[in-house]
């Protein structure tokens, strides 16, 4: 597959599979509100809005496969009555605009009891679909998913902290485009392909975020990209750099 199948939406955290008609989105983290309001800040439900962005999305692109890369709800371990209800009545609405890839992120925790008979549930290592692997990036991933050319990940909520000529520092979202260190690579995987990584940032916008030029990544995958060789980009599509030119 071209690198250049692959594209970001503009202006969205999503990501498209343009010659295969695949819709990719991470971290929905369905319910984060009721986390922010025992911290003392009153957020509204991001559920309304996010299904709204993605249907519109779905209509814009008419994806045939709609994967959802993990942390689909928020709450661990269990999920408030309010989450179980938006998680249910965000699956089926989006339900008829294609069919629904869930791959399981460490937040999803019995995900499965919200999912219908028509809805894909994959394993948390991932899955290998058109040619691409895809997983959530909590834990390591499969053999098969490290094979690929492509690998998508979600889990870091990428962002990139920006300073101003006045020492104002600002944090925007982030995608990341890179390489694994060739020698952590054969060593955990010594069948690899040397895979280009995608890091994609959070679709929910309360989400937090790592600031990738001054944080280390989370996760496995943070124990064996490049991250300071990698590129990163901004929502609207503007290529920033390097990760260790943006300091």
């Amino acid at each position: 597959m071209k690198p250049t199948d692959i594209q970001p939406v503009i202006n969205e955290p999503a990501l498209l599979i343009t010659n295969k008609k695949i819709l990719v989105v991470a971290d929905l983290h369905i319910g984060i509100e009721s986390e922010l309001r025992e911290l003392g800040l009153h957020a509204p439900s991001q559920t309304s809005s996010m299904t709204k962005r993605l249907i519109a999305l779905f209509k814009k692109y008419r994806p045939d496969n709609i994967i959802l890369l993990g942390d689909i709800k928020h709450n661990i371990p269990s999920s408030t009555i309010q989450e179980r209800t938006d998680v249910k009545r965000f699956l089926t609405k989006i339900q008829s605009f294609g069919i629904i890839h869930v791959l399981p992120g460490n937040h999803d925790g019995n995900i499965g009891r919200f999912l219908s008979s028509d809805i894909l549930l994959h394993p948390s290592d991932g899955f290998v679909f058109e040619d691409i692997g895809f997983v959530h990036g909590h834990r390591w991933p499969s053999e098969e998913v490290m094979k690929c050319e492509q690998v998508v990940i979600g889990h870091t909520h990428p962002s990139i902290m920006l300073t101003d000529r006045l020492g104002y520092k600002t944090f925007e979202p982030c995608w990341l485009k890179g390489k694994c260190i060739n020698s952590k690579l054969k060593e955990k995987y010594p069948n690899s392909n040397d895979p280009n990584i995608i890091v994609m940032p959070a679709f929910n916008q309360f989400c937090g975020g790592i600031a990738v030029n001054k944080e280390p990544i989370i996760g496995p995958f943070g124990k064996i990209i490049n991250v300071e060789d990698a590129e990163v980009y901004l929502p609207d599509g503007s290529l920033l750099g390097k990760v260790k030119d943006i300091k």
